[in-house]
C-alpha cells in the first residue's frame, strides 16, 4: 500500500492516497509468474481483461469493449498504453500491436494499471483505462544479466543485458533479446501456423549533472515475422529523450520528446502499414498557497501514416498527416490537510478529424486514517476517430469522414483499506454511459454497401476487487475478482445486427490468484490460477487454468521450469484458435 505510483496525478504519490482504481504489478510479481511476454505479465492485473487470440495476438482491455479480432490485432480501442511515457497505440484502428511491444521483462520496474477514464491528464484513448509500463532506471539495472529459455510454446528465447557507469554522473544499460514462439492450434487440433519470432535491442542512459536535474535518453529497435499463412513482416525503432528539473518537493518541470516508427507488411494479402510518430510534451507542477498544487502542460503529436492500397482494400488517402495538439490543467486542493482532497481538471485536445474535444474530471479522496481511503470520481473521456472509420474503402464499405469521437461519462466509487499490516484490500464500483459508439451501418442492400457510423450507445457497470495477503514470512498471495455487465443498443435503424459484437466481446466475470512460496533450500513454488467467464454468443466458453513455476536459486544462477495453461490440453480464449498446454525451462544468471 506504500508503493509510489505516478499514473494517476503525474506525480509520485502513495497508492493509499490515490483517488482511482489502480493496481500495480511489481518486478517480483512478473518474475515469479513465469511470464515470457508483456501480455502474459499484464494478465496479473485483475482489473484488465486479457485473452490470447493467436500466438502473437492478444485482446487486452479494461471494463469491456475488447472488440472483434483482426488478422494481426484486435479492435480493443479504448485503452491507452504507454512504455516509459511513449504512447504505443496506432491511429490505424486505435488499438495496440502487442507482438511488437517486446519489453525486456527483467528491466520492468513496475506496471501501473488504471481502470477507468484518464483523459484529463493523458488524453484521447484513455477511455476505459491506462497501462503505464515503467522500466528501471539505468542506475538500478547494473551488472550483467543473461537468460536462455526453451520449451514447447517458447521454442527458444535468449536475452542479455549489461549496465554500467561512465564517471559519477552517467549510468547506462544496453540489451538484446531474441524470441521464437510456436503456433497455436486450430479448432481441429492441427497447427494454426501462426508462430512468430522477434529480435530486439536497445539502450537507456541517464545523466545527472546535479541532484535536481536529470537527462534520460533511451531507444529500441526490433524486427521479426509472424505466421506462415499471413507471413507478416514487422520492424521498427524508437528514440525518447526526457529532461526533468526539480525545484522543490512540491515543484518540478519536465520536457519529453520521442520519435517512433513502426512498419508491418503482409505480402500474402498485399497489405502494408507504416507509421512514423513525432511527439513533444511539456508539464510543470507548482504550489499555490499552502493547500493547492497546480499541474499544467501542453503537447503536440504528428503522425505520418502510410497505407498500401490494393484492389480489395484501400484508403481515401494512402498518405495521411495527422496532428494532435493538447493542453491540460489540474488543481489538487487539500480541503482538509491529510484528510480530504479534491482534484479537478480538464484537457483540451484538437485532432484533424473532429476538432476540439474536452475531457474534464473531478476526484474526491477522504482518508479518515492512514489505513483507510474512500474516493469517488466523475470523468468524461473520448476515443478519437481512426483511419479505419474515416478513410477505409472496400468494395462493400464506404468511408465516413463525418465519423465523430466516441464519448464516455464515468461514475466511480472506491474504498482502499489495510486492516492489518499483512493484508490490503481495494474495492471499486463503476457505472459508465457511452454515446456515439462505432456501429456498422447499412447504406444500401443491393448492391450491398456499408459504412462505419456512430449509431450505438451503451451502459456498463461492475465491481473490481483486489488484494494482497502476506500469509507468512514465506508465503504471499495476491489477486482479485471483476464483474462486468454491458448493455449496447442501436440508436439508428441503419445499424446492422451484430454491431455490438464488433465492439465488445467480454466475459461478465473473472478472477485471478497468484501464490508465491519461498521453500527451504532456495526453492520457489509459484502458481497463477485464473478463470474467465464465457464470451457472448458462444464465441468462447468459460475456462479455468493455471501456470505453475518451480525455481531453484544457486547463488547468482536461477533454474526454473514453468507449466503454462495447465487447465486443459487446449482451449480457445478469444477467437477460433486454441491455446495449447505448454512447458518450458529457463536459466538466468545475474552478476
Amino acid at each position: 500500500m506504500n508503493i509510489e505510483v505516478t499514473s494517476v496525478s503525474k506525480r509520485p504519490e502513495k497508492l493509499t492516497q490515490t483517488a482511482s482504481a489502480i493496481q500495480v504489478i511489481t518486478a517480483e510479481d512478473i518474475r515469479r509468474s513465469g511470464a515470457t511476454t508483456l501480455p502474459e505479465a499484464l494478465r496479473l492485473a485483475t482489473n484488465l481483461q486479457v485473452a490470447q487470440s493467436t500466438s502473437s495476438n492478444w485482446a487486452i482491455t479494461a471494463r469491456g469493449f475488447s472488440g472483434a479480432p483482426l488478422t494481426t490485432a484486435t479492435l480493443a480501442d479504448k485503452l491507452l498504453v504507454m512504455i516509459d511515457g511513449r504512447t504505443v497505440y496506432t491511429p490505424l484502428f486505435g488499438g495496440v500491436f502487442w507482438d511488437v511491444q517486446g519489453v525486456l521483462l527483467e528491466d520492468i520496474d513496475r506496471i501501473e494499471v488504471i481502470s477507468g477514464p484518464g483523459g484529463t491528464l493523458w488524453g484521447a484513448n484513455a477511455v476505459n483505462g491506462i497501462i503505464n509500463i515503467i522500466t528501471k532506471k539505468a542506475a538500478d539495472s547494473q551488472g550483467l544479466y543473461v537468460s536462455a529459455t526453451g520449451g514447447s510454446s517458447v521454442q527458444d528465447a535468449a536475452a542479455a543485458r549489461y549496465g554500467g557507469h561512465i564517471g559519477s554522473d552517467l549510468s547506462f544499460r544496453v540489451y538484446t533479446q531474441r524470441m521464437d514462439y510456436s503456433s497455436t492450434d486450430s479448432a481441429d487440433g492441427h497447427s494454426a501456423k501462426d508462430g512468430w519470432d522477434m529480435t530486439q535491442g536497445g539502450f537507456r542512459m541517464e545523466y545527472t549533472p546535479s541532484a535536481v536535474s536529470t537527462l534520460t535518453l533511451q531507444g529500441d529497435a526490433y524486427g521479426g515475422g509472424v505466421g506462415v499463412s499471413t507471413n507478416t513482416n514487422v520492424n521498427g525503432e524508437n528514440l525518447l529523450g526526457r529532461w526533468t528539473r526539480t525545484f522543490s518537493p512540491q515543484s518540478d518541470l519536465q520536457l519529453q520528446m520521442y520519435f517512433d516508427r513502426t512498419w508491418q507488411s503482409i505480402p500474402n494479402a498485399d497489405l502494408a502499414d507504416n507509421l512514423t510518430t513525432y511527439d513533444i510534451d511539456f508539464q510543470h507542477r507548482f504550489p499555490l498557497g499552502t493547500r493547492q498544487s497546480i499541474l499544467w502542460g501542453a503537447g503536440y503529436r504528428l503522425m505520418l501514416s502510410e497505407e498500401k492500397n490494393t484492389s480489395t482494400a484501400s484508403f481515401s488517402s494512402e498518405h495521411e498527416h495527422m496532428q494532435l495538439g493538447s493542453a491540460f490543467v489540474q488543481d489538487e486542493v487539500a480541503l482538509v490537510p491529510d484528510f480530504l482532497k479534491l482534484t479537478v481538471g480538464t484537457k483540451v485536445e484538437h485532432n484533424d478529424f473532429t476538432g476540439l474535444d474536452l475531457e474534464p474530471s473531478a476526484r474526491l479522496a477522504w482518508s479518515p486514517s492512514q489505513r483507510h481511503t474512500i474516493w469517488t470520481a466523475v470523468s468524461r473521456a473520448v476515443r478519437s476517430p481512426t483511419r479505419l472509420e474515416v478513410d477505409l474503402i472496400e468494395p462493400d464499405i464506404q468511408n465516413n469522414e463525418a465519423f465523430q469521437s466516441e464519448e464516455v461519462t464515468a461514475y466511480e466509487l472506491g474504498y482502499r483499506v489495510q486492516p492489518v499490516d499483512r493484508v490490503s484490500l481495494s474495492v471499486s464500483a463503476f457505472y459508465n454511459q457511452y454515446t456515439d459508439l462505432r456501429s456498422v451501418d447499412l447504406i444500401t442492400m443491393s448492391p450491398l454497401l456499408l459504412t462505419f457510423g456512430n449509431g450505438q450507445r451503451a451502459t456498463t457497470q461492475g465491481v473490481e476487487i483486489s488484494g494482497t495477503v502476506q500469509a507468512t514470512s514465506w508465503w504471499r498471495l495476491r489477486g482479485g475478482y471483476t464483474s462486468l455487465t454491458e448493455d449496447i443498443r442501436a440508436t439508428s435503424p441503419a445499424v446492422v445486427p451484430g454491431s455490438n459484437y464488433f465492439e465488445a466481446l467480454d466475459p461478465n466475470n473473472q478472477f485471478l490468484v497468484q501464490s508465491m512460496m519461498d521453500l527451504p533450500g532456495h526453492v520457489q513454488l509459484d502458481v497463477v490460477t485464473w478463470h474467465e467467464g464465457k464470451l457472448p454468443d458462444s464465441f468462447a466458453p468459460s475456462y479455468l487454468t493455471a501456470d505453475v513455476r518451480l525455481a531453484w536459486q544457486i547463488r547468482k544462477v536461477e533454474l526454473a521450469i514453468v507449466g503454462h495453461e495447465l487447465g486443459s490440453v487446449r482451449h480457445p480464449e478469444f477467437g477460433v484458435n486454441d491455446i495449447p498446454r505448454s512447458v518450458y525451462g529457463k536459466i538466468s544468471v545475474r552478476l
